[in-house]
């Protein structure tokens, strides 16, 4: 049962579960103010503002590079995998909802009894992408001078 210990005392991934946790409360406020209703659904689900993805990638490369230094191969790795994931985020996956959405407009429109309901919100635009960067990097620099 080490194994279990050593995942949930590694200060880089519960920095970044911590950045996802708070991304995706976020996002969940965010939406019932929008909406006017609240969707758990929100809390796990992506695509929306701000992007939890965005949010626990950067906040393992801040904190990789704040603790190993950022000319450290822990801080390329991990910053290079961010800038990917970002990437996706705020291009083929929100080019997947968009497609989503306008296919579930066909479908209703031909009112064969089709209910594929295919899911729109999986990515997201370049403003939750940063929204997400900056909760990431924000929450990397509190745990890091906060209890480092």
């Amino acid at each position: 049962m080490n194994w279990f210990t050593d995942i949930f005392s590694n200060p880089f991934f519960m920095t970044a579960v911590g950045a996802w946790f708070i991304a995706q409360i976020f996002k969940t406020i965010i939406h019932c103010l929008v909406y006017k209703k609240f969707d758990f659904k929100r809390f796990m689900g992506d695509g929306g503002m701000p992007s939890g993805h965005s949010a626990t990638v950067s906040s393992l490369a801040t904190m990789c590079g704040l603790v190993f230094g950022f000319r450290g191969v822990e801080f390329a790795i991990s910053a290079v995998v961010a800038i990917i994931v970002c990437h996706d985020a705020s291009g083929v996956r929100r080019q997947t909802g968009q497609q989503a959405e306008i296919l579930n407009e066909l479908l209703k429109s031909f009112e064969a009894g089709h209910n594929a309901d295919l899911k729109e919100w999986v990515g997201h635009t370049p403003l939750q992408v940063l929204a997400g960067v900056l909760i990431g990097i924000g929450n990397a620099l509190l745990v890091y001078f906060l209890m480092m």
